[in-house]
C-alpha cells in the first residue's frame, strides 16, 4: 500500500490517527467509525473510509453480527460512493466477502443471524422457505445445483398420498391404506438420476389441466398446497446480496451531504417535466424479471408482480443521482379482475435498493414502496419522490394512496421508524378527517416543542387509514376531480357489495351469481361475447359482477356502453396501462365505481 496510507494504520494495537486524532482500533470500534465515516463528506471523507476499510479487512473476525455490520456498509457503500478510487476496493472485499463467512462459521459462530429477514442473503450461507410454485420453478431452473427439498423439515405426509399418486404410478397401494409409507423411496425410485425438486417441478407441469390460465393456476394451487421447504446455498453466486450489483455507465458521486426529507418538496417534483420512460425489448426485460426474481428471493419476499410479471411491458427511467428504475405490468393471464398492476424497483449505482407495487383504477393508485433495510439512510425521500413521479406518468394517475400497512397497521417497525411523519412531511394527508384534525394537533404540538414526540399509541391510531397525496390542480388538467372523492374508495367495499348479493339472491353459489350476471349485463350493453377469446370472456365475467349493481346500466348513453365494453375487452389486452387509461375516461363508469365502492 501506499506510504501516505501505511503510515494513516501504524500501530494498529493502540489506535490509527486520522488527520492527527488517534482513533480506537478494536473491531466494534472500527465498524461504528465506519457507519458513522458512511454520513460524512468533503475533504478527508473518502481517505478516513480507505483507512477503516483497510483496518477492519486486516481482522479476523469472530463474531458473526460484527461480520454482517460490515458487510451492509459495504453495500451502502458500494450504492453511495464519497470517491471513484473506493469503489474497486468495495468491490474486491464484496467479491470475496464469502470467505469471510466461511472462516465465521468454521469458528462455531451462531449462523443463524445470517438468516434475519433484513440480514438474509449474504454470500456463503444458506436460506430457508416455502415457495410458490412460479417462484420454485424459476429458481431450480436458475440455480438447480444449489437449491433443494429440505426434508429434514417437511412432515406434509397427508399432502402427499393426496397429490402424488396422480405421477407416481400405483403408489396409491401403499398411499391409501399403510402406514409408514416410504415417501422417499417412492420418489427416489421414480426420478432415477434426475435430481428430486426437478423432477417433481416438471411433473406438475406435465399436469393434464385444462385451459391455458385456468391450468397454470390450477398446478400452481397443487403445488402450494403441499409447503414444500427449500433450502438453496447461495455459496458466492451472484444472485446473493453481496455480489448482485452491476456497474453503471457512469458513478454518482457522493462529495456532498446526502439530500434529506426536509429538502424534498413533492409539489416541486412533481412541478418537474415528467421523466422520461423507455420501453425495453422482450429480451431486456426478461433479463430485469430475472434480476428482481434474485433481489426479492435473498429477502425472503416475494411480490404477486416480481414473480409474475410481464417481460413485454418493461420500462426504464434514469433519473439522476445515480438512479435507474424499471417498472412493468402483469402479463393478461395474471391480471387482477378490475384493478391495473405495476411493479418496479430501483438500482443506485447499478445496487438494488427497494421495491415498488402500484395498484390503481381510473385516476386512483394504491403505493407500496419498500426500501431494504441498508439503504435506509440514503435519501429515500428523494427516490421515493422519483418513484412517484414515474408511476403518475406511466399511469396517468393524479390521486396517490398509500396502505395502512406502510405507516404502521400490523406493523411494528413502521411504528417504531415514525413512518406516518414521513408520509405527513411530504404532503400526504389522513383518509379519515377525525384522524386528519389528530394529526394536525400533533402538528401543533411539535411546532410549540421541538422535544415533543408523538406516541406510540397516537401512531398506531394514525396508521388506521389510508394516506393520500393528490396532485396540485395545475398539473391535473382539466378534466380534475374534486379532492378527497377517493378517501372512502376501496375494491374490497366493491367485492363485498358483490359478495352479499350472492348470499342474499343466489343462495351462496358463485357460479349462479356469474351466470346471470354476465345475462344481465350483456342484455344492457347489447353484445354477444361468445366469440370473444377466453381472456376477454373472462374480463366480461369479472366486470360483470360489479356493473350488475348498477340499476340504470341500460339506460346510458350508446356512447357510454361502447366506450364500457371496449374498457372490459382492453383488460386482457397486451397494454394494461392503455386500460387503466381508458378508465380514466370513462366518467360515469368512475361515478358509479366510487359509489359503489366508498365505505357507507
Amino acid at each position: 500500500m501506499p506510504a501516505s496510507e501505511a503510515a494513516e494504520i501504524a500501530c494498529p494495537r493502540l489506535g490509527y490517527t486520522v488527520a492527527g486524532i488517534l482513533m480506537p482500533s478494536s473491531l466494534d470500534a472500527l465498524l461504528a467509525d465506519l457507519e458513522s465515516a458512511r454520513n460524512q463528506f468533503g475533504h478527508g471523507a473518502a481517505g478516513k473510509i480507505k483507512t477503516l476499510l483497510a483496518l477492519i479487512s486486516r481482522h479476523e473476525f469472530r463474531d458473526a453480527k460484527l461480520l454482517i455490520r460490515f458487510h451492509e456498509s459495504l453495500l451502502f457503500l458500494r450504492a453511495f460512493p464519497p470517491s471513484l478510487s473506493l469503489v474497486p476496493k468495495i468491490e474486491k472485499l464484496l467479491d470475496v466477502f464469502y470467505k469471510r463467512v466461511e472462516a465465521v462459521r468454521a469458528l462455531g459462530a451462531d449462523m443463524a443471524v445470517f438468516d434475519d429477514f433484513e440480514t438474509s442473503g449474504i454470500a456463503g450461507t444458506s436460506m430457508q422457505d416455502t415457495l410458490n410454485f412460479e417462484a420454485a420453478r424459476w429458481l431450480v431452473g436458475r440455480i438447480p445445483r444449489n437449491v433443494e427439498i429440505a426434508w429434514d423439515e417437511y412432515q406434509e405426509e397427508r399432502a402427499w398420498g393426496m397429490t402424488w399418486p396422480r405421477f407416481i404410478p400405483l403408489l396409491e397401494e401403499d398411499a391409501d391404506v399403510e402406514a409408514n409409507v416410504p415417501w422417499r423411496r417412492w420418489l427416489d425410485a421414480a426420478r432415477g438420476r434426475q435430481q428430486d425438486l426437478a423432477w417433481l417441478i416438471r411433473q406438475f407441469e406435465r399436469l393434464p389441466f385444462d385451459g391455458a390460465t385456468g391450468g397454470e393456476r390450477a398446478r400452481a394451487e397443487l403445488y402450494d398446497a403441499l409447503r414444500i421447504p427449500l433450502r438453496w446455498n447461495l455459496e458466492n453466486l451472484k444472485l446473493s446480496r453481496t455480489t448482485n450489483w452491476q456497474r453503471p455507465r457512469k458513478f454518482f458521486l457522493h462529495e456532498e451531504p446526502l439530500i434529506s426529507r426536509r429538502q424534498v418538496s413533492l409539489a416541486l417534483e412533481f412541478a418537474r417535466p415528467k421523466p422520461r420512460l423507455r420501453r425495453l425489448s422482450r429480451r431486456e426485460g426478461e433479463t430485469v424479471m430475472d434480476w428482481i426474481r434474485e433481489v426479492m428471493v435473498v429477502r425472503y419476499r416475494e411480490l404477486y408482480g416480481t414473480t409474475l410479471g410481464d417481460p413485454r411491458s418493461v420500462v426504464h427511467a434514469d433519473l439522476g443521482r445515480g438512479v435507474v428504475m424499471y417498472f412493468w405490468n402483469l402479463p393478461a393471464a395474471r391480471r387482477l379482475p378490475l384493478r391495473a398492476y405495476v411493479a418496479g424497483f430501483t438500482l443506485k449505482n447499478g445496487v438494488p435498493i427497494n421495491y415498488i407495487e402500484a395498484i390503481g383504477l381510473c385516476e386512483w393508485i394504491e403505493v407500496g414502496f419498500n426500501t431494504f433495510y441498508t439503504y435506509r439512510q440514503g435519501e429515500t425521500a428523494w427516490i421515493y419522490a422519483q418513484a412517484l413521479r414515474c408511476l403518475c406518468a406511466l399511469t396517468g394517475a393524479i390521486v396517490i394512496s398509500v396502505y395502512p400497512y406502510q405507516i404502521g397497521q400490523d406493523n411494528d417497525e413502521a411504528l417504531d421508524s415514525g413512518a406516518f411523519w414521513f408520509y405527513r412531511k411530504l404532503g400526504f394527508r389522513s383518509g379519515n378527517p377525525d384522524l386528519e384534525e389528530l394529526a394536525r394537533r400533533e402538528e401543533r404540538k411539535i411546532a410549540a416543542d421541538p422535544k415533543y414526540r408523538t406516541s406510540r399509541r397516537t401512531l398506531k391510531r394514525l396508521a388506521g387509514v389510508h394516506v393520500f397525496y393528490e396532485l396540485p390542480a395545475d398539473s391535473r388538467g382539466a378534466g380534475a376531480k374534486k379532492e378527497g372523492a377517493w378517501d372512502p374508495f376501496s375494491t374490497r367495499n366493491l367485492a363485498l357489495r358483490v359478495n352479499r348479493r350472492m348470499a342474499r339472491e343466489f343462495n351462496g353459489d358463485a357460479a349462479r351469481i356469474r351466470e346471470a350476471s354476465v345475462r344481465e349485463v350483456s342484455r344492457a350493453l347489447g353484445l354477444n361475447a361468445s366469440r370473444w377469446p377466453d381472456a376477454e370472456r373472462r374480463a366480461l365475467d369479472n366486470w360483470s359482477l360489479v356493473l350488475a349493481l348498477i340499476p340504470d346500466l341500460r339506460r346510458w348513453s350508446a356512447e357510454e356502453r361502447r366506450e364500457l365494453v371496449r374498457i372490459i375487452r382492453s383488460q386482457s389486452a397486451a397494454n394494461e396501462m392503455q386500460y387503466l387509461r381508458l378508465t380514466q375516461r370513462h366518467e360515469r363508469l368512475r361515478r358509479e365505481l366510487l359509489r359503489l365502492g366508498s365505505a357507507s
